[in-house]
């Protein structure tokens, strides 16, 4: 299977451990990952703030950038969920024939992580180990546009040595929302305390997502409350072995 991995623009500036996780995680069970290089931003802040028409550029060059793949994997639902269903809509709309064709082919190839590991690789338990008390938040593209259920779940509680917490009011969103938080601080910074209130009640170390977007958010709210609660993508935790640091 010829795998690429989609590293999102958030995480390859913010976060880039998290697209090394992935690679890791990929390459432990067996799987070479390509990383094409020709690959940006998806276009998801232009198609939700309504600036479509110049969202199309981006769309043609993830069309073009991943053709070819069996799987294109993301360590993002966000971007997964603008991927399969935004650029399908973008194409449809302003896309010529050979565009929306392209589309067609490339789009549901891709696949958000815990996707992937259990829906096409057919496995929960990833070998992973890592001894800490940790809750877990369904980000809203992963719980409402991907409906990936309990898959994230599922590979959490396969590794060793976790302690895995429920979160209170978990399907609650985190008040992130991408220009949302910009646009409507006040409400997202109410929504954000209410979410740091439901984390910090578990008692959990960390807290894990399928977002880097929403752990930015709620990592920064819990940071000012000096929490002591640590942000880290699924993709770290899975990745994460015995004899690796804490």
């Amino acid at each position: 299977m010829r795998i690429a991995l989609f590293i999102t623009c958030l995480s390859d500036s913010l976060y880039p451990q998290t697209g090394q996780a992935v690679v890791r995680l990929l390459e432990r069970l067996g799987h070479t990952v390509e990383f094409p290089q020709g690959q940006t931003c998806c276009g998801q802040m232009h198609f939700n703030t309504g600036y479509r028409p110049e969202a199309m550029p981006m769309v043609r060059r993830f069309a073009d950038t991943f053709a070819g793949y069996d799987a294109v994997v993301t360590p993002s639902a966000s971007c997964a969920g603008m991927v399969r269903d935004g650029h399908g809509v973008l194409a449809e709309q302003y896309g010529d024939p050979a565009l929306r064709s392209a589309v067609g082919e490339v789009a549901p190839r891709v696949h958000e992580l815990s996707e992937f590991l259990v829906d096409v690789l057919g496995v929960t338990d990833v070998g992973a180990y890592y001894p800490h008390r940790v809750t877990y938040h369904p980000t809203c593209h992963s719980l409402r546009m991907l409906r990936v259920g309990d898959k994230p779940l599922r590979l959490l509680r396969a590794v060793k040595g976790i302690d895995l917490v429920e979160l209170p009011d978990a399907q609650s969103c985190c008040g992130f929302g991408g220009t949302f938080a910009l646009k409507n601080a006040d409400t997202s910074a109410a929504m954000l305390a209410d979410k740091a209130a439901c984390v910090r009640g578990t008692g959990a170390e960390a807290l894990t997502a399928a977002d880097n977007s929403c752990l930015m958010h709620i990592g920064g709210g819990l940071s000012r409350l000096h929490s002591g609660v640590r942000t880290l993508h699924l993709a770290e935790i899975l990745a994460a072995t015995e004899g690796d640091p804490a």
